[in-house]
């Protein structure tokens, strides 16, 4: 199984940059989880998007969803629209298709996003099968409901955190992983608060969860990179690395 990083910002795109989503390719079967601000363009670069067979959401925040509706275009009038194409499988939280619906409206084109994907949702804690890969969603703290990612190639483990603070319920989704994708958004620890994790605690998280590998994500190119490296390295004694545009990982 092979993930290659495509967006890695936060909220806000890094210079150049794009917000969350990752390609994950195994056993034939090629996914998304997430599609952020910017990551159309960046999956364009490496693969064709008409080949993506399902995109998986961790949740409902703009920097993890915007570009479907770009893809949704791509879909409906680029090329695509011609070949009689099946609609990717478009997977997630309980109430994704009103939401959906509503961004539609909200861009002026209610059956936009929805008319484009097939559109499923997922059960905390159950599998979905995606082609040969099993997916499975953990319910993690954030704001609104958020999931953590775990694909399952068997072998071969990734788990993406998605958005949240240092929980236990992110070390059992994270437990045992051979890699770990873990945010580290805020350049400190900050107790006062439950929206985001540092990068020394995502380092804590992989401690704690026995994973194999730790890379950073959802963090600034306006942040001090290397302190943030220095503070994750310091926590967990495995690979860490930060995640980048355009880097792959084989599991």
């Amino acid at each position: 199984m092979k993930l290659t990083v495509l967006g890695k910002s936060p909220s806000w795109e890094d210079a150049g940059g794009a917000c969350s989503s990752y390609l994950v390719e195994g056993g034939g079967t090629t996914m998304l989880i997430d599609c952020g601000s910017g990551a159309l363009g960046k999956l364009r670069a490496v693969r064709d998007y008409r080949d993506v067979d399902a995109i998986v959401l961790s949740h409902f925040h703009a920097d993890h969803l915007l570009d479907l509706i770009p893809f949704a275009c791509a879909l409906t009038y680029g090329p695509a629209s011609e070949e009689g194409l099946r609609k990717p499988r478009l997977i997630g939280a309980a109430g994704i298709a009103p939401y959906l619906e509503r961004l539609g409206v909200a861009i002026g084109d209610p059956d936009l996003i929805v008319g484009a994907f097939a559109i499923e949702e997922y059960e905390p804690g159950v599998a979905v099968a995606v082609g040969a890969l099993a997916v499975t969603a953990h319910e993690v703290v954030h704001i609104g409901p958020t999931h953590a990612i775990e694909v399952d190639a068997n072998p071969g483990r990734i788990v993406f955190g998605a958005d949240g603070r240092y929980s236990e319920e992110l070390v059992r989704a994270a437990a045992g992983a051979d890699l770990l994708i873990a945010e580290a958004t805020l350049p400190e620890p900050d107790p006062t608060q439950e929206v985001h994790m540092s990068a020394a605690e995502a380092g804590r998280l992989a401690s704690a969860a026995g994973a194999g590998r730790l890379v950073l994500t959802h963090i600034s190119d306006e942040l001090d990179l290397d302190f943030a490296l220095e503070q994750a390295r310091a926590e967990f004694a495995g690979a860490t690395e930060l995640a980048a545009e355009g880097s792959t990982y084989e599991v």
